[in-house]
């Protein structure tokens, strides 16, 4: 199969780092060609899941501006310019918890939105973490930083508890991977 090609890109807003808008000009793979084609351009950001040496996950339950109800989530964060993927997600597991982690497990990266741009997200796995130092978020958002089971962490999923769809995918992906790494006796 053949991909698109962006042709041309006319910049139309600029909100800051955390979104530019563009209309791009894009040629599909028969030749035919259409413009504008919306496109938002916003910085690529980490969630991981975190395990504990003791066995139980790390979550947060919080509020966050697009979702109407209290949600549970994971650690996570925007990367910072040219920041690796890796360094960015272990960055943020120590400033929001004061946690880290010995072992990671790379869970793949997704297109935010498909046609629209949006971000990529890095999904991680962190397994062993232990508390090392105080907290230094800065995060907006009221949040309560809560231990659940394996099975309290799957519940959660299946009562659709993580209420914006990269955190399900995360979490989904992470008991995936851990249900691997039992398998072959990690």
């Amino acid at each position: 199969m053949l991909t698109w090609k962006t042709l041309k890109r006319r910049h139309v807003l600029d909100r800051g780092r955390f979104l530019q808008v563009e209309d791009h000009t894009v040629q599909l793979p028969d030749g035919r060609v259409i413009e504008p084609w919306p496109w938002l351009d916003m910085p690529s950001y980490t969630n991981t899941v975190v395990e504990t040496a003791d066995g139980l996950f790390l979550f947060f339950r919080q509020t966050k501006y697009a979702v109407p109800t209290v949600t549970l989530a994971p650690v996570g964060g925007y990367l910072e310019p040219g920041e690796d993927p890796l360094a960015g997600a272990q960055r943020e597991l120590l400033e929001e918890t004061g946690h880290a982690a010995p072992e990671w497990h790379a869970l793949g990266q997704f297109a935010c939105d498909g046609n629209r741009g949006g971000g990529v997200a890095h999904l991680f796995l962190a397994r062993g973490a232990t508390f090392v130092t105080a907290r230094n978020a800065d995060d907006l958002e009221e949040q309560e930083l809560i231990r659940l089971t394996r099975a309290e962490t799957a519940a959660a999923l299946a009562a659709n508890e993580f209420k914006v769809l990269g955190w399900a995918a995360n979490v989904a992906l992470a008991l995936l991977a851990l249900a691997r790494l039992d398998a072959v006796g990690s």
